[in-house]
């Protein structure tokens, strides 16, 4: 028998194994995306996925790319407001340069709460927020999901690759 110790150390190079298999995979789809598009490109300048969820923006990057690649179609929804720049820059009768005026922010017009990732696979409308590290979901992305599985769509919260693999390839197992 192992040690709790051993165990664990056990159990977190499985899970850090599994995470790779995700990551591994996506990585050969799109190098087989990229040799079907370049096929007279020999096999060792094409360049190499290299694909991770350490960040938000890969992660966001990765779910993407996974659904488009396995036939379904994804995209980043942003709902950040507008920035305006109103500042200018003179010189003063001195000869210094002078930056004058303010950036200004006008809110989104955008749905407030609206997950990170919009898709659509084998004719479902799927939204996926996407939390990594201490990220948690607000009460208004709580109220929106409500309201998405509501009217029948999925709803994920991603919070790495192998989560979201797992549940993509068990709602749908047979589309890719």
């Amino acid at each position: 028998f192992l040690s709790s110790t051993h165990t664990t150390k056990y159990f977190r190079a499985m899970i850090l194994t599994a995470e790779t298999n995700a990551i591994k995979h996506l990585n050969e789809l799109s190098l087989k995306a990229i040799k079907e598009r370049c096929p007279s490109v020999p096999a060792y300048a094409l360049p190499k996925p290299n694909y991770s969820d350490k960040k938000a923006n890969d992660l966001t990057k990765s779910i993407i790319d996974f659904v488009n690649l396995s036939g379904g179609f994804a995209e980043r929804i942003s709902c950040e407001g507008r920035v305006i720049d109103q500042r200018q820059t003179i010189t003063d009768v001195v000869g210094r340069c002078v930056t004058i005026g303010r950036i200004k922010r006008i809110k989104t017009s955008a749905q407030i709460g609206t997950a990170d990732v919009a898709a659509t696979v084998g004719g479902r409308s799927i939204k996926v927020e996407v939390k990594t590290g201490s990220d948690r979901q607000s009460e208004v992305q709580k109220i929106y999901q409500q309201q998405v599985e509501r009217a029948g769509a999925l709803y994920f919260i991603a919070k790495d690759f192998q989560s979201f693999f797992d549940w993509y390839n068990l709602n749908f197992e047979n589309h890719e």
